[in-house]
């Protein structure tokens, strides 16, 4: 299984599975080869995205704005952007 994560100099690039409409923000696992992610919000008017920018920049220390969606900004499926993270959750096991 190839990992869900790589880097690009400083910044974190990740694969994610988005699953919107969920009882809580969190990392759920792995779908594949990305990185689950259940958000709250649901996949109306950008609400799904603007949540989980802000998850994922709260979860890695770093301003909404080090956060970039990168590809699949429409669909479940998406490539995102953490510009050199602060930290690393440990439950994910990503290493530098």
């Amino acid at each position: 299984m190839t990992a869900f994560y790589r880097w690009q100099g400083d910044d974190l690039i990740l694969s994610c599975h988005l699953q919107p409409r969920a009882s809580r923000d969190e990392f759920c696992g792995r779908h594949g080869d990305s990185l689950k992610i259940r958000i709250q919000a649901p996949p109306i008017e950008g609400r799904a995205n603007d949540r989980l920018i802000r998850f994922l920049a709260r979860q890695f220390g770093v301003a909404k704005s080090a956060v970039e969606i990168l590809g699949g900004e429409l669909g479940r499926q998406k490539r995102v952007r953490i510009a050199a993270p602060e930290r690393l959750p440990e439950e994910l096991g990503i290493e530098r």
